[in-house]
């Protein structure tokens, strides 16, 4: 038997790449998610209320310190036994929002203590709202510094939607998985799927590397 047939990866390869949009799909919702989430943790967490920000912080410490599998397990397999039932796809999305969130509250967090002291005095003798002070001034001033940071945690969880399979979930390795159990011949869909993260991956890192080396420059 041949290590590697280019016909049965040509074969196959279409089925690979279709599913290769459910793993993109997830991706993009569950880190849209994830951006809401920990922007939200982050202003709880600063919360003049010191027991919204103990409850907020907590939460954050303990999602960030358990396994994602751990909490895609509990979501999907869990929930049901107290009425929630969630399709695979929704309950991925929401366990990969969930978990990526907690890491980018601490990004949000270092962007906004990385604006000047001196803007928050601005804003109070310009009289604007507490709402009006984080739109206008201290968000649109915190996030740029971090946009790098945000995008490869971008890159992480989309290399990480493989664990999406482990719910049930027919992605891209799901997907792998399925034909090489119907073919008994593995090495060309995961090759496939291998590959396909590595070009999808690679280019969107050195992009990063670009949109960090701008930011450097304009902030020095």
């Amino acid at each position: 038997m041949r290590i590697w047939d280019w016909d049965y990866a040509f074969e196959i390869l279409p089925e690979i790449i279709s599913a290769l949009w459910v793993t993109i799909t997830a991706t993009i919702v569950g880190f849209g998610l994830a951006l809401v989430l920990g922007l939200i943790w982050t202003l709880l967490i600063r919360s003049d209320s010191k027991g919204v920000s103990a409850i907020a912080g907590g939460i954050v410490t303990f999602v960030r310190n358990t396994p994602i599998l751990v909490q895609l397990f509990f979501i999907f397999y869990v929930f049901p036994e107290f009425g929630v039932s969630l399709e695979p796809f929704v309950a991925g999305v929401i366990g990969l929002g969930l978990h990526y969130s907690t890491y980018l509250s601490e990004v949000f967090r270092s962007g906004i203590e990385s604006v000047d002291p001196g803007q928050w005095e601005v804003a109070t003798a310009l009289n604007f709202t507490k709402r009006k002070t984080w739109t206008r001034i201290i968000l649109p001033q915190a996030f740029p510094p971090v946009l790098p940071v945000i995008g490869n945690y971008f890159i992480t969880m989309f290399k990480e939607t493989p664990l999406l399979s482990a719910i049930t979930l027919v992605e891209i390795l799901q997907t792998a998985k399925n034909i090489g159990a119907g073919t008994f011949r593995y090495t060309e869909p995961f090759t496939i799927v291998g590959i396909l993260f590595l070009a999808l991956s690679y280019p969107a890192s050195l992009l990063l590397r670009n949109l960090e080396n701008r930011i450097s420059e304009r902030y020095q």
